[in-house]
């Protein structure tokens, strides 16, 4: 489990789009917002560099993180958005949700997938082709994962893992399961290489395949 990020902001009097560029320009603060959790909004500002520095967290996007409102107890929060400017990518503007402990929160959390170096169908020639790399999932705070999981070890050139073939930790869902089965997506594919597979690797795939009339091995009970 990744540290908690803890991120220090103020809050601020002024706002509209000429106060917002003299945050930017003058204090190299990123204006922002914090609402949600039942509390009433609170317009803030937190310095850019401490920002940035918190940014290159891999979980950034997908944890709670804490913050002090000037100075007072951490309020539990999520980024819900990040407005960038369109030349230089440079944060402009960003949205906190306060989140609750009872309550669940909804959030696209990173896709790791394990074993490619000895899946089946890249070993005999396919390609691995990521579909996702992020899924949006339902939990409380607590339950929040910094990522799912995937496992491509079995995965046969032509075959796919789907949404509903994701292992999930407890008490979380995956929000597209939820609207039925038309949106269990693939996750991940093996491909056949353009030109397709070579004569070793076919070799390999019917080395693996039974013969004619012969009955493939029983599953293990």
């Amino acid at each position: 489990m990744a540290e908690q990020i803890l991120l220090e902001v103020e809050p601020r009097a002024a706002t509209g789009t000429s106060a917002s560029r003299r945050l930017r320009r003058l204090d190299d603060q990123v204006p922002g917002i914090v609402y949600g959790g039942g509390e009433d909004p609170v317009m803030i500002a937190l310095p850019y560099r401490a920002l940035s520095k918190a940014m290159q967290q891999p979980t950034f996007f997908s944890q709670v993180l804490n913050l002090s409102v000037d100075g007072a107890t951490g309020q539990p929060a999520v980024v819900r958005a990040l407005q960038r400017h369109p030349a230089t990518d440079k944060v402009l503007h960003v949205d906190f949700l306060r989140v609750r402990a009872d309550r669940a929160v909804q959030m696209a959390v990173p896709l790791k997938f394990v074993n490619e170096d000895k899946c089946v169908g890249a070993r005999a020639g396919g390609m691995i082709t990521h579909n996702l790399i992020e899924v949006e999932i339902s939990c409380l705070p607590a339950q929040l994962p910094e990522h799912l999981e995937v496992d491509v070890a079995e995965l046969e050139v032509g075959q796919s893992l789907h949404l509903s073939d994701v292992v999930l930790p407890e008490g979380v869902s995956i929000v597209a399961l939820a609207q039925g089965a038309a949106h269990d997506v693939s996750v991940v594919t093996v491909q056949t290489p353009r030109g397709g597979l070579g004569e070793d690797e076919e070799e390999a795939q019917d080395d693996a395949a039974p013969e004619e009339g012969e009955e493939a091995p029983a599953e293990p009970e």
